[in-house]
This record gives C-alpha cells, structure tokens and sequence, in this order.
C-alpha cells in the first residue's frame, strides 16, 4: 500500500475499455488529388488541339485576313511617286528662261568694238597726189571737220598714184583707216610699213 491518498484514478473499471483522455489515434481524411490532375490533363490537350490542329483547318482566317489587307498601304504609296513626274512640268519653265539671252540687246555691244576702235585723235597726212591746185587743202578740210587731228598737209612726192588711196603702217589702225576711207569715199585702202605716219590720205586723180 502506498502512503499517498487515492484520487480518481485508483478506482479501476471493471470494463476494459478505455476512458478519459486516451483517445484512439485516426488518420486525417486527405484531399483526393485525380480531380485536379484530370483538369490538368484536360487543359493541355485542349492547348495542344489549339495550337497544333485548328491552324490546319483554317480557323484562323481573321489572322489570314489581316495580312491581305497590308498591301493597301503599298498601293497609297504609289501616289506620291506619279507627283515627282507632274514635277517635270516646271522644267518646260526652264526653257522660256533661256528666251531673255536671246535678246538683241547682245548685239549692240558687238557693234561697239569697232566704233570704239575708231581713234580720231590719230594724227591723219593728207597729201595731194594729182595736181589740182587746192586739193589737199579741201581733202583735210574734210578729215578736220569730222573730228580728226591733222599732221601733214602737202603734195606727194611718192611713187605717183593712179587713183586715191589711203595708207596706215600697222594693224591697229586699220579701223582708223577704214573710217577715213568711208568719209572720204576712198576704197583703196593699204597697209604698208614704208609710211612714217599711222595714217596717210592721197587724193589721187578723179578724186571727187
């Protein structure tokens, strides 16, 4: 016998089943997993048929549709390239630019060279090459009263000369001599380095 007092679970039960706080040990129920795999199996092959199938069955035509419409664009930008070729129509503008250059203005100063040529401040000899008395005298009236300078005044005493003529020793007084021989009605008209003068007039026989 034990010294200590009896409490409640010194008195045994004449049954053999347990009682109080010992209970039997059960297992939890667990969740069931085959529905939410079977899901899963069901979904991929759905994908699979979405993907892999229907494309060959031409259920995807709203896609096809979309790429006919592309080359819409393509044609709008044709439109701009027919622009460029109205644009040649300003070059015909190009042409009535070259009209301006054609103008007659252009001409004149062509004329002007050989008026500018002309140097009236070259002394002129006038000499009197066929005997008439007074002759040169009237010749260089004339030369002077157009403006010329006159040197020498005189008979000549050259080769003797058959009709009139008019001398000049170089090149640059051929526009002086040609004027000389249009105011005076001279067409004989030499270049000779023999003279000692640039312009020298004989009035010759006939000389009118």
């Amino acid at each position: 016998m034990t010294k200590y007092a009896k409490d409640e679970f010194d008195q045994v039960p004449q049954s053999t089943s347990r009682q109080g706080v010992h209970r039997d040990a059960q297992d939890t129920p667990r969740p069931a997993l085959w529905p939410i795999l079977t899901v899963g199996a069901v979904a991929l092959v759905l994908g699979l048929v979405a993907f892999l199938v229907l494309p060959n069955l031409g259920l995807v035509a709203p896609g096809a549709a979309s790429n006919v419409t592309t080359p819409a664009p393509q044609q709008t930008s044709t439109a701009p390239s027919a622009a460029p070729t109205e644009s040649n129509a300003p070059s015909a503008s190009s042409e009535p630019s070259s009209e301006p250059t054609e103008t007659t203005p252009s001409e004149s100063p062509s004329a002007t060279p050989s008026a500018a040529a002309v140097d009236k401040t070259t002394p002129v000899a006038v000499y009197n090459g066929a005997g008439t008395a007074g002759l040169a005298g009237r010749v260089a009236g004339l030369v002077q009263g157009d403006g010329w300078a006159l040197s020498t005044v005189g008979n000549w005493g050259g080769l003797p000369q058959q009709t009139s003529v008019i001398f000049y020793n170089a090149p640059a007084q051929k526009a002086n001599a040609e004027a000389l021989g249009t105011l005076l009605g001279i067409q004989n008209i030499v270049e000779t380095p023999e003279v000692q003068q640039p312009l020298v007039v004989v009035a010759g026989p006939g000389f009118q």
